[in-house]
C-alpha cells in the first residue's frame, strides 16, 4: 500500500537516484514538525518516500518542541534530522532548533522542508545557526532520497557538504547585495503615500446580516463544486493546472487515477459523515485610524470593541501607493460609516479518527489523501462562504454570478486576506478574529502557541468589500514601523520582531 502512495513520484525519484549514483547502505532519518505547527502532509509524503527507498524513518509527529526533538535525536541516534513547518513562525522555531544543535555540539545533517521554507532562507537564516553541521533545504519529497543518500554516503558526504556550504555562502553574498540594492522609505513617507480614496463619493453597503452567523449544516456536496483541485495535485507533486493536467502527456494517467481515488474517498466521507465541517462569519461596524482598523461595539460607534493592526508597505514606489489593509476601510475622520467582516471555517473535525483508521491498516496513501482532501474542503468552504458573503450576508454584490474558474481567478469585488499571508504576515492577529467570532466555540478550531489553527484543515481571515481593495505583498519593513507597530499593539519591540521576523529589512540583535 505504501508504494501506491508514491506511485506518482516514481519517475522523479528514479531520475534523482540515477543522478546521485548511490549504492550505499540506507540510513536512519528522524522527522518532526516543529513546535506550534500542525501541518504534516509534506512530512508524511517524505516519510513514505524515504521508507519506500529502504531508509529507516522515525516520525515523531507534529507540534514537537525543541527539547523533545533533540531528546529523540540522542535516543534514536539518526543519521539525519528533518524538520517541517508550514506557517512562518515555524521558520524561527527551526532556527532555534539549529542553534540548540550547535550549542550541544551536534553535527548530524539537518534537512528543512515546508511551504514557507526556501533554499535562500535556509542559506541566509538557518545554515549560519548551525556551522557544525550541514543544513539542507529539500524542495519536495522526490528530492529527499538523493539528498539523504548524499548526506549518508561516506564516499560522497564530505564533497557534497563542501559544495553545499560553498553554494550557500555564495547565496548569502548574493542575497546581501540584492538587499542592499533595495530602496525603502520611512514609515511617515509611506503613510503620506497611502491609497487615496474619495470616501464621500463611495457607496458603502451596510451588511445585511450584522453580527455573527454560524454555519453548521454545510455538506461536502455543497462544497464539491468549489474545490480547486490544482493545489491538491501539487500536494502530490504533480505540477500542473486542473483540469488540463488530466490530459498531460507525462502526468495525465496518474492524475486521473488520483482524482478518481480522491472522489471515491470523498463519497465515503460524505456518506458516512466522517469529517465535521463548521464555519462562522461576522460583520462589524468599523473605521480606520491610521494603519489600524477600529471595530465598534455597536452601530452607535461610541465604544471601541477591539482593534485590528495592519502593516504598510515601505518599499520605494513610483506611481503606486504604499498599501496597508487599513486603506480599504473608511477613515474615522471622513465621517463615513464603514464595516469589516471576518470568518473561520474548518473541514477537519474528526479527521484524526479517520487518519488513524488508515494508519492502523498501514494505508499511508489514504491517510495522506484524507488530510489533502480536508485541506481542499476547507479552502472550498472559504470560497463558498465568501460568495455567500458577497451575495447575501453582506450583500454588496447580490447579482454576482461567477463560475468556478472565475472564482479561482478572484474575479469578484472584495478580498479575504488571512493573517500569516503576504498582506498581513502577523499570525497573532488571528487571536482578534477568534475573539470577535467566538470562533473556538462556534467551530471547534483552536490556535496553537504559534497561532497555527488546529485542525490543520482550517482557514480564517478578514473580509473587505471596497472595490479598491486588492491583495498585495507587504514586502520588507523597517525598524521605525516595527517600533510603531509594537507600540500600537502594546507589546515589546522584541516580541513584534519575533512574529514579523520574515518581513524585517534589518537584522535583529
Amino acid at each position: 500500500v505504501m508504494k501506491r502512495s508514491v506511485a506518482v513520484l516514481v519517475p522523479y525519484i528514479e531520475e534523482e537516484k540515477a543522478k546521485s549514483c548511490d549504492t550505499s547502505a540506507k540510513a536512519k532519518v528522524l522527522l518532526a514538525t516543529v513546535k506550534g505547527d500542525v501541518h504534516d502532509i509534506g512530512k508524511n509524503i517524505v516519510s513514505v518516500v524515504l521508507a519506500c527507498n529502504n531508509f529507516d524513518v522515525i516520525d515523531i509527529g507534529v507540534m514537537m518542541p525543541c527539547d523533545k526533538i533533540l531528546d529523540a535525536v540522542v535516543k534514536e541516534k539518526p543519521d539525519v534530522l528533518g524538520l517541517s513547518g508550514l506557517i512562518t513562525p515555524s521558520l524561527e522555531e527551526m532556527a532555534h532548533v539549529a542553534k540548540e544543535m550547535e550549542r550541544l555540539g551536534m553535527n548530524i545533517p539537518l534537512i528543512i522542508g515546508g511551504a514557507t521554507t526556501s533554499k535562500v532562507h535556509t542559506a541566509v537564516k538557518l545554515a549560519p545557526c548551525y556551522p557544525n553541521g550541514a543544513v539542507v533545504h529539500v524542495l519536495d519529497a522526490s528530492r529527499s532520497v538523493p539528498v539523504v543518500s548524499n548526506l549518508c554516503n561516506p564516499t560522497q558526504r564530505d564533497s557534497y557538504i563542501t559544495a553545499l556550504k560553498e553554494e550557500q555562502e555564495a547565496m548569502r553574498k548574493s542575497h546581501a547585495e540584492r538587499t542592499a540594492a533595495k530602496k525603502y522609505v520611512s514609515l511617515d513617507a509611506a503613510r503620506n503615500n497611502r491609497l487615496a480614496i474619495d470616501w464621500e463619493a463611495e457607496t458603502i453597503d451596510k451588511p445585511a446580516q450584522i453580527g455573527v452567523t454560524v454555519l453548521e449544516d454545510v455538506t461536502i456536496g455543497a462544497l464539491r463544486s468549489y474545490i480547486d483541485w490544482t493545489p491538491f495535485f501539487r500536494s502530490w507533486e504533480l505540477h500542473g493546472t486542473y483540469p488540463q493536467i488530466l490530459e498531460d502527456e507525462k502526468f495525465g494517467q496518474e492524475a486521473k487515477k488520483l482524482l478518481d481515488d480522491a472522489n471515491t474517498l470523498l463519497d465515503r466521507i460524505e456518506a458516512e459523515n466522517l469529517l465535521g465541517i463548521k464555519g462562522v462569519a461576522g460583520f462589524f461596524p468599523a473605521n480606520s485610524i491610521g494603519d489600524d482598523i477600529f471595530i465598534y461595539a455597536d452601530d452607535e460607534r461610541s465604544m471601541i470593541r477591539t482593534v485590528l493592526h495592519t502593516l504598510r508597505q515601505q518599499g520605494e514606489k513610483h506611481g503606486e501607493a504604499n498599501l496597508a489593509l487599513a486603506d480599504f476601510v473608511a477613515p474615522r475622520e471622513s465621517g463615513v460609516n464603514d464595516w469589516i467582516g471576518c470568518f473561520t471555517v474548518t473541514a477537519g473535525l474528526g479527521i484524526e479518527k479517520l487518519k488513524k483508521e488508515f494508519a492502523d491498516q498501514h494505508d499511508d496513501y489514504h491517510r495522506i489523501m484524507t488530510q489533502a482532501l480536508a485541506d481542499r474542503l476547507a479552502e472550498a468552504f472559504a470560497e463558498m462562504l465568501h460568495e455567500k458573503v458577497r451575495r447575501e450576508l453582506w450583500g454588496y454584490a447580490p447579482r454576482e454570478i461567477l463560475g468556478s474558474e472565475e472564482l479561482i481567478a478572484e474575479q469578484y469585488q472584495g478580498i479575504r486576506p488571512a493573517p500569516g499571508y503576504p498582506a498581513c504576515p502577523d499570525h497573532t492577529e488571528k487571536a482578534t478574529i477568534f475573539d470577535l467570532l467566538n470562533a473556538e466555540a462556534a467551530t471547534g478550531v483552536t490556535l496553537t502557541e504559534t497561532f497555527a489553527m488546529n485542525p490543520a484543515a482550517s482557514v480564517c481571515g478578514l473580509y473587505f468589500a471596497n472595490p479598491a481593495s486588492k491583495y498585495f505583498v507587504l514586502g520588507k519593513i523597517g525598524k521605525d514601523q516595527v517600533e510603531d507597530y509594537a507600540n500600537r499593539k502594546g507589546v515589546e519591540v522584541s516580541e513584534a520582531e519575533k512574529w514579523l521576523a520574515p518581513a524585517l529589512n534589518y537584522e535583529v540583535g
